[in-house]
């Protein structure tokens, strides 16, 4: 089970959940969002901006390392129809190791972007292409991807791009016969791990948590997710 803590952005937020049993650790590149990741300059001409998280722990006043980011949960940057120039840039400013794409990007855009990354700025880049469902004619949008993606993550259709807190219905995954992987997103919360629990597809890899153990946007309640992801495991 892929466990995945989406949204995060606060420095000593994202400290305490890497200590948690989770395997992915996203962050939203989306200015319209309200967990958008911002970025500070670095003074220094051609050297790329940093995010604000990279730049507290880079260094202390010692010059020492302040925090390093487990090896073991991988870092997602979350983008909604992005220029590849960007989300090469905030690859190699965060280290990513997946890009997750939210909007109407295309397979060809999909291809030409992990040929530009993998394996000079990150090799073994993963790709998640986001489908938002509704019903099940919103499944068939996979098909284009089949082949270009590693994982698919299936969210609630909304106004908003992901961060709803809402659900669909789960039952209508029955209908996707994909051979990609996918994760299960919008609105999963503390109280649905017996509904997880009696959840089954032979393509289901996880899932995603967000808004719905957030105190506010971007903030994670820790104790909360703990609580969720010690009974998931078990």
């Amino acid at each position: 089970m892929i466990i995945k803590v989406c949204g995060m952005r606060e420095a000593e937020n994202i400290r305490e959940a890497s200590q948690l049993d989770i395997n992915l650790m996203g962050f939203i590149f989306y200015p319209k969002s309200k967990r958008y990741v911002s970025m500070l300059s670095s003074r220094a001409g051609i050297i790329p901006d940093y995010s604000p998280e990279r730049f507290v722990y880079a260094v202390d006043q010692g010059g020492k390392p302040n925090f390093i980011f487990p090896k073991h949960i991988k870092k997602v940057g979350v983008f909604v129809d992005d220029m590849p120039q960007n989300i090469i840039t905030q690859i190699y400013n965060y280290d990513l190791d997946y890009v997750q794409l939210h909007g109407n990007e295309s397979p060809v855009m999909i291809d030409n972007l992990r040929r530009s990354v993998d394996p000079d700025i990150h090799p073994g880049l993963k790709i998640i292409k986001a489908i938002s469902i509704s019903n099940v004619a919103d499944i068939m949008k996979c098909k284009a991807y089949e082949g270009h993606v590693d994982l698919f993550l299936f969210d609630t259709k909304c106004i908003t791009v992901g961060g709803s807190g809402h659900q669909f219905d789960w039952s209508v995954l029955q209908a996707y016969q994909g051979d990609t992987p996918f994760l299960l997103s919008g609105g999963i919360g503390p109280d649905d791990v017996q509904q997880l629990k009696s959840f089954h597809h032979p393509k289901w890899a996880g899932i995603d948590v967000n808004s719905c153990f957030e105190t506010e946007p971007a903030l994670k309640n820790i104790k909360q997710l703990q609580e969720f992801i010690e009974k998931i495991r078990n």
